[in-house]
């Protein structure tokens, strides 16, 4: 175990063309799920937690780390399984989403494994706790579930997905073109959340739930254009997702002819640790870190109006 703990903060450091590392973990039960290192600031014991009134449920109280204060959520308990007991023999996995830190509590953590996201494959339908799923992966005969941590995090404390009225006064992107551009996320609560946020934009927004999907799309639309960026000139897409992430997409839309001309707006929860130097080799355009509906609504127009 001490190995482990010790290996996860070099391991963040990791980026690769279509590569993950997974810290695999088990709540109650033998299921194993598995969380992309990537995101994994540290994993400890759990230490003392202090309980607060009004919080959530779902949330097990705050630990008092290193100078901050990190709320500790159940991941059992906020997946519709039973809370995890007996939190001195059990883990917290410390980890940055959308800009924020959370703890996750979690029965026991196994060990860190290197894969593939062709191996990453989407949740097949009535698997498990389908509904807070966003992949599955088979490890040594089983399947590894991917939570969602999006959703999770969404039905903890809400993000506000409204663009603020300075925003809008801001806005120089012509609304009567009716742009139509594409949404690419593996999260159904992310692709949501950035429907919503540029609803007031009057964009014509297709989606899709990984890069393979959306690069299907892509090329069936360019079959009978020259060009498909006078078409879908703008896509936003998350980074992490099955069977093709958002680098490799974008590497092969810059490799195709009818749709390089295409701007892409990398959109990652990975805000804590982000390498620019991937963003600019695979020849993306932007990226902002979620969820921020003002900065989001920004590098929209920006793009769409040039």
């Amino acid at each position: 175990m001490s190995n482990i703990l010790e290996s996860v903060n070099k391991r963040t450091q990791l980026v690769g063309q279509n590569r993950l590392e997974l810290l695999l973990f088990k709540l109650n039960g033998r299921q194993r799920y598995g969380i992309n290192v990537f995101k994994v600031k540290e994993v400890l014991q759990c230490p003392p937690l202090t309980a607060l009134p009004k919080l959530s449920p779902f949330v097990r109280g705050v630990a008092h780390i290193r100078g901050t204060t990190i709320s500790v959520i159940d991941l059992s308990a906020a997946t519709g399984g039973r809370p995890i007991e007996d939190l001195t023999n059990c883990f917290i996995i410390i980890a940055e989403y959308n800009r924020s830190v959370q703890g996750f509590l979690v029965r026991s953590v196994e060990r860190i494994i290197n894969m593939n996201w062709e191996a990453i494959l989407p949740p097949p339908q009535g698997a498990g706790r389908s509904s807070y799923l966003t992949a599955v992966t088979e490890i040594e005969g089983e399947l590894v579930e991917i939570l969602d941590v999006e959703k999770i995090l969404d039905e903890i404390s809400p993000v506000n997905t409204a663009i603020s009225h300075e925003m809008e006064e801001r806005l120089t992107i012509d609304k009567e073109e009716h742009y139509h551009i594409m949404v690419i996320d593996d999260s159904t609560v992310a692709r949501k959340q950035i429907i919503r946020a540029l609803e007031s934009l009057n964009l014509q927004i297709d989606t899709a739930k990984d890069g393979k999907e959306a690069l299907d799309k892509l090329v069936e639309m360019s079959s009978e254009i020259d060009d498909l960026s006078k078409e879908i000139p703008l896509i936003i897409s998350d980074i992490e997702m099955p069977e093709m992430d958002g680098y490799t997409l974008t590497a092969e839309i810059r490799d195709n002819p009818k749709l390089k001309n295409i701007k892409v707006v990398l959109h990652t929860s990975l805000s804590g640790v982000f390498n620019q130097a991937m963003v600019e080799k695979v020849g993306a355009n932007d990226f902002i870190a979620k969820f921020n509906p003002d900065e989001l609504a920004t590098a929209v127009n920006k793009h769409l109006s040039l």
